[in-house]
This record gives structure tokens, C-alpha cells and sequence, in this order.
């Protein structure tokens, strides 16, 4: 596929079709990761979200035998039942 780079305001940019987004995986509004190898550039779903850690990740972190529990730390303060 072969497309223009255009100027959008001070940035510049790329525009994709409906089918490529598809083929990709990817969706409006998806947040991408952009790597530069030698003389390329890579669009491609994020392995990692801004920073954040993915849900199924950490849950993957837990040992097998773990437990979780409430904690409490106050008493109630008005007329919520604990």
C-alpha cells in the first residue's frame, strides 16, 4: 500500500484505511506503539499500556494458594452498616 504523509497542524501524518486498521487489529481511538528500526517505522499494538500493567498480568503474578481478604480500617462514622 502506498500513501502520502501529510501535514495535520505542526505534526505530521499518516492516514490508514477501514481494511488495513482491521487486518492490524487495531481501532479508532486504540493507543499504538511506534518503534523506528534502521530505516522504518513500525505502527503496532502496545505491549504495554502507557506505563500500566495489564489486568491479566499481574493476576498471572499471584501464587496459587492466595487469599484475598477485606480490611477495615475505621469505625463506621454514620449510619452505614458494616
Amino acid at each position: 500500500m502506498l500513501t502520502t504523509i501529510k501535514k495535520w497542524g505542526n505534526s505530521q501524518g499518516l492516514r490508514f484505511s477501514k481494511a488495513v486498521l482491521k487486518r492490524a487489529g487495531i481501532g479508532v481511538g486504540d493507543e499504538v506503539e511506534i518503534v523506528v528500526e534502521r530505516d522504518q517505522i513500525i505502527v503496532k499494538k502496545p505491549t504495554q499500556i502507557r506505563g500500566r500493567y495489564k489486568l491479566e498480568d499481574l493476576i498471572s503474578q499471584l501464587p496459587k494458594d492466595y487469599e484475598p481478604y477485606g480490611e477495615v480500617w475505621t469505625e463506621p462514622m454514620g449510619k452505614e452498616i458494616w
